[in-house]
């Protein structure tokens, strides 16, 4: 199912502020999860001083409501 078809569903049963609500929750996790994976790599010319800006910027996206 693509995310249009399913926000649709979700707004057929719930308030527009209810799937917003869900739409945001679900972003957030998908962020933290692309984050949290950026941060652990091991890969050679990666160092810490670079995973972690990058873990930054991905966690960031949410704060503008914007992406």
């Amino acid at each position: 199912m693509i995310k249009d078809t399913a926000v649709q569903i979700l707004l057929e049963h719930f308030s527009e502020g209810m799937v917003r609500t869900i739409v945001d929750a679900i972003a957030e996790d998908e962020r933290e999860e692309c984050a949290k994976i950026c941060e652990t790599l091991e890969l050679p010319g990666w160092p810490d001083k670079v995973r972690q800006p990058l873990a930054k910027a991905i966690r960031a996206r949410g704060v503008d409501k914007n992406d």
